[in-house]
């Protein structure tokens, strides 16, 4: 292992994708419930501090598609050389010490450290959340977790470079902006419910609901992150990375924030304990929303 975590070639001779199943036995087809996720939802509503009922929310509105769209990924040399020599990211992207030592001041590297430093996030505390749930049905230990795992382990990237931050709004709207990338019906949906709970809720004449379906349009033609290098991506200025992406802004979800600013409303205040999009893991700001559950769910 070098400087940055990447693997050196005598020690991918025992290659992982031929050692890690594509599809492990364990693991139960996707399929979408529409009416056991709408139950989780009205539990959810009934006690707003059982947030395990969100990630069942989640579970049963899935990608179900993910696994045409992993394999295509690690049909690629490129998908082949991300699987082999990135195969947790947290180990990367919590190792701060060095990442400021062997990447360039200016580079996302720096920038991503110093936003989780002041945001008291970290990779890892997101992954002990997830498997806090998650241990409901176990683990599967395939490819496809490997992809999944990665669109958990990225989210706080994509706050990062959308410039998307952290209050309810924001993570309804960072769900919208990479629905392209991770069409999971049940982070859309949860958007739009949390938007329309904002609007009865507050008095306000931000556009919250417009605000939803601006970034999904946004974040349409963006590339997957989870399918870049992200040590690779750590090494460009967060510009640069924001262009490799086609990355756009979430330009009506600003629009809210001024709106906000000028009615003196704090948007990390908004719904802090109604929001049916939020999860339980605190920052210095706020929570950010759950994933899924059992194995199966893609994360955020």
């Amino acid at each position: 292992m070098n400087a940055i975590g990447t693997i050196a070639p005598s020690e991918t001779a025992a290659s992982r994708l031929k050692t890690v199943p594509f599809w492990a036995p364990e693991r139960e087809p996707y399929k979408r419930d529409l009416r056991k996720a709408w139950y989780h939802f009205f539990e959810f509503k009934k006690d707003k501090e059982d947030t395990s009922e969100v990630f069942r929310f989640f579970d049963h509105l899935p990608w179900v598609d993910v696994d045409k769209t992993v394999a295509a990924f690690l049909s690629t040399d490129e998908g082949k050389r991300v699987f082999e020599t990135e195969p947790f990211l947290p180990d990367i992207l919590d190792d701060h010490e060095t990442l400021r030592r062997d990447y360039p001041e200016g580079s996302l590297a720096h920038a991503y450290c110093d936003y989780m430093e002041t945001e008291g996030l970290s990779a890892a505390g997101l992954v002990a959340e997830f498997e806090e749930f998650r241990l409901e049905g176990g683990r599967p230990d395939d490819q496809i977790e490997w992809y999944n795992d990665r669109l958990r382990d990225t989210h706080d990237l994509l706050h990062l470079l959308s410039g998307i931050g952290r209050d309810t709004l924001g993570e309804a709207t960072l769900g919208a902006y990479v629905f392209g990338q991770r069409p999971s019906h049940g982070h859309l949906i949860l958007g739009v419910a949390g938007s329309l709970v904002m609007k009865t809720s507050v008095t306000t004449k931000a556009p919250v609901l417009r605000a939803i379906w601006d970034a999904k349009a946004a974040g349409k033609n963006c590339v997957p992150i989870a399918e870049q290098s992200i040590r690779d991506l750590l090494a460009l200025t967060p510009d640069k990375a924001r262009a490799k992406l086609n990355m756009k802004p979430a330009r009506v979800y600003e629009e809210c924030l001024a709106v906000w600013a000028k009615e003196g409303i704090d948007p990390l205040a908004i719904l802090a304990k109604e929001d049916p999009s939020a999860g339980t893991r605190p920052g210095k700001s706020e929570s950010v929303k759950g994933e899924g559950t059992k194995g199966q769910a893609q994360q955020a």
